[in-house]
C-alpha cells in the first residue's frame, strides 16, 4: 500500500494580494522621480505543500500581460501613453498575453513556528523567452492560508525586451525591473 501525500492545495486570494513591479528611470528627467510603478492586476496561481517533505511543494503562478496599470500619480494622458507602451512596446501583450512562473524546486529554513525562508527556484516564461529564475520570499503558514511576501529583479534584456524611452528620449528605462510581493494562498479541498 502506498503513502499517501499529505500536501495542501492552495488558490491565489487575488483580492488580498498585492503584486507590483518597478522599472527605474534614467536620463533627462528621470531626476523628477519618474521611476514608474505598476500594479499587476490580473493573476492567478496554485501552490502545493505538504510540511512534512517541504522540497515536494510547488507553485505555477500566470499574469495576464495586459492587466498592469501605473500606481503613480500622474496626468491621466501620460498613464495612458505609459500603459500603451507597456502593452504595444515593451510586453507585446497582444503576441504573448500571459507571463507564467513555474517552480521546479523549493528550499525552505524554518525561521520560527510557521515562518519559513524559502527559495523557490523555478522558470518564468515572459515575452516568449523562458529561463530560469530564483524567487526569495519570507512564507508565513497560518491555518487555512498562507501568505508569502519578497522582491526580485530581473532584467529585461534576459527576455528579448529592449528597455523603452519616452517623452522624446528625455525619460528612459533601465534594463532591470524590481517586482514586489505579498501574496495570500487559502487551502482548498481537493
Amino acid at each position: 500500500m502506498g503513502v499517501e501525500s499529505a500536501a495542501a492545495h492552495y488558490v491565489l486570494d487575488k483580492s488580498s494580494s498585492r503584486f507590483t513591479v518597478r522599472a527605474f528611470a534614467t536620463g533627462m528627467l528621470s531626476s523628477f522621480g519618474h521611476s514608474p510603478t505598476f500594479a499587476i492586476r490580473d493573476f492567478s496561481g496554485e501552490a502545493s505543500y505538504d510540511p512534512a517533505i517541504p522540497a515536494e511543494a510547488s507553485l505555477v503562478l500566470k499574469v495576464r500581460a495586459d492587466s498592469l496599470e501605473v500606481m503613480d500619480d500622474i496626468k491621466s494622458k501620460d498613464r495612458r501613453e505609459m500603459e500603451s507602451t507597456m502593452n504595444e512596446s515593451v510586453l507585446e501583450s497582444a503576441k504573448y498575453p500571459e507571463i507564467v512562473f513555474t517552480s521546479t524546486n523549493i528550499s525552505s529554513n524554518k525561521l520560527s513556528e510557521g515562518r519559513f525562508q524559502v527559495n523557490v527556484a523555478g522558470n518564468l516564461s515572459l515575452h516568449g523567452v523562458t529561463r530560469p529564475l530564483t524567487v526569495p520570499a519570507q512564507l508565513a503558514v497560518m491555518g487555512e492560508e498562507f501568505r508569502a511576501s519578497g522582491e526580485v529583479s530581473l532584467s529585461q534584456s534576459d527576455f528579448g525586451i529592449q528597455p523603452v524611452s519616452v517623452a522624446g528620449g528625455a525619460l528612459k528605462l533601465k534594463d532591470e525591473l524590481k517586482f514586489n510581493f505579498d501574496i495570500v494562498a487559502r487551502k482548498q479541498d481537493t
